[in-house]
């Protein structure tokens, strides 16, 4: 095929299989061929048709509760029709494609297991990513039994304060080659208790989240743990992609990070201010975590640049310190808890929006530094060279959107930025939201064309700024 011929992938195979079908065609009347891995598949289309009709109304009905935009202004007392107004349409669509994602993931110890696939066609489900599309997969569409049966899941697999990078198969060793989706998950339990108080599962598992806190604190695998003088992470070995930005092409790390990555160290006091609440919620001390934080923020300030340049990407790496403008640094006010000052925040911001802010999300590097590569076109080198090096990342719009609400108090200013997301729904994956784009207009549509947080995190956003535009 073409598309593989351009990926440099093989575009020939001696798989062909040829069938005939003749159909007789009736005004009114659907027509077409039943196809199914079970021998006792029914023929009937319309009640074909009428089962997947079904199934996306009940998922309407279940999402619409967590969607749905309250009268404005309030009804009076005793008087109207209870509920609100639905959500657009390209949000209801969002919480259809977010349903695909969800698949069981059934353990030994644990039948009801579940977990999220990253994308599609290439992607099984990963930690990291896991991790981050939870919010908008689950909490956005009312599937709050889902969200708790995946963080219980993965609670399972936390190994020396870590979370597995690719989730592993029946008899496979986890790969925990990840220092953020172990701090994700931290951000991912803050989200499903706020939204459900399910307040006894977290005595449950708050063992787990304080051991991961503690390896952190003394060190854990590929040189990850907190640095004593300044209180921040630092993690890194070569040879190994640690960091959401991932490439690697043989044995070339393409953006190594080795160091104090930004993002790493905004989710890590994040999550330490996350435990300062838990413990005090459960009675436990909390003043330990509140320490770390209070010098985790101190430290954090060592990643501000002069006259408003934003932030560096990484600290104390091989080569000092990397001032390459990349969109990490924008969790830092994203996040529920930011490290920084109102005034630095606004810098953020202001130097995302003007140097890597697009349509549908922001781009991995800014196009004036020498490895910008504004078309993500090539071989697996040249595309995976490339990866992180200027592609628009979709998933990154909802932090955006959520950041410029922290910095400016303008809910609908900031769930404007998502609209142009309607139209994508008709660019590539039908009804869904691809991986990344090109970084030059118009921005082809480049990647998996369905992948988890990219849809998670536009509707997980959308939905938080429609509750702030009616505070």
């Amino acid at each position: 095929m073409p598309v593989e011929r351009e990926r440099g992938l093989p575009d020939r195979d001696a798989h062909l299989c040829v069938g005939h079908a003749l159909l007789s065609l009736r005004p009114g009347r659907w027509v077409g061929i039943a196809a199914s891995l079970h021998d006792d598949t029914s023929a009937d289309l319309d009640a074909a048709l009428q089962r997947f009709l079904d199934r996306e109304q009940a998922l309407l009905d279940r999402a619409r509760p967590s969607l749905q935009i309250p009268p404005n202004p309030p009804l009076p007392k005793g008087g109207g029709e209870a509920g609100g107004i639905s959500p657009p349409d390209w949000i209801e669509q969002l919480a259809l494609a977010a349903d695909s994602f969800l698949f069981a993931r059934p353990l030994p110890d644990w039948p009801d297991g579940e977990s999220v696939i990253a994308g599609y066609p290439w992607f099984g489900d990963w930690g990291r990513d896991t991790m981050i599309a939870l919010p908008g997969l689950t909490l956005a569409t009312g599937r709050l039994d889902s969200a708790r049966r995946i963080l219980l899941t993965f609670a399972r697999f936390v190994d020396q304060g870590m979370l597995p990078n690719v989730f592993p198969g029946a008899g496979e060793t986890p790969d925990y080659n990840t220092v953020d989706a172990g701090l994700w998950y931290f951000e991912a339990w803050r989200a499903y208790l706020a939204a459900s108080n399910d307040w006894p599962v977290l005595a449950e598992v708050f063992p787990v989240l304080a051991g991961m806190i503690d390896w952190h604190v003394r060190g854990t695998r590929y040189r990850i743990g907190m640095d004593a003088t300044d209180g921040l992470i630092h993690a890194g070995a070569p040879g190994v992609q640690l960091t959401w930005m991932d490439a690697k092409v043989g044995d070339w790390v393409v953006t190594p990070r080795i160091g104090k990555p930004v993002e790493i160290n905004a989710l890590w006091y994040n999550a330490l201010m996350i435990m300062a609440d838990f413990a005090e919620r459960l009675g436990q001390p909390s003043v330990p975590y509140a320490e770390l934080a209070a010098k985790a923020r101190q430290g954090f300030q060592r990643f501000v640049r002069s006259n408003g340049a934003g932030l560096f990407d990484v600290l104390d790496g091989p080569a000092s310190d990397d001032p390459t403008s990349r969109p990490n640094q924008i969790f830092a006010v994203s996040l529920p808890h930011s490290p920084l000052d109102p005034e630095i925040q606004q810098a953020v911001v202001r130097v995302c929006g003007r140097e890597l802010l697009t349509s549908y999300g922001l781009r991995s590097l800014a196009p004036g530094h020498p490895d910008y590569r504004p078309r993500y076109l090539g071989g697996v080198w040249e595309r995976d060279g490339g990866y992180h090096q200027g592609p628009v990342w979709v998933w990154l719009l909802g932090h955006y959107a959520l950041a410029e609400y922290r910095v400016h108090g303008d809910a609908a200013a900031a769930q404007a930025r998502l609209q142009p997301i309607r139209d994508h729904l008709l660019d590539a994956g039908l009804g869904t939201v691809s991986e990344i784009l090109d970084g030059a207009p118009p921005h082809v549509p480049r990647g998996a064309p369905a992948q988890a947080w990219s849809v998670a995190c536009v509707l997980e956003a959308w939905q938080r700024l429609e509750r702030l535009k009616r505070q």
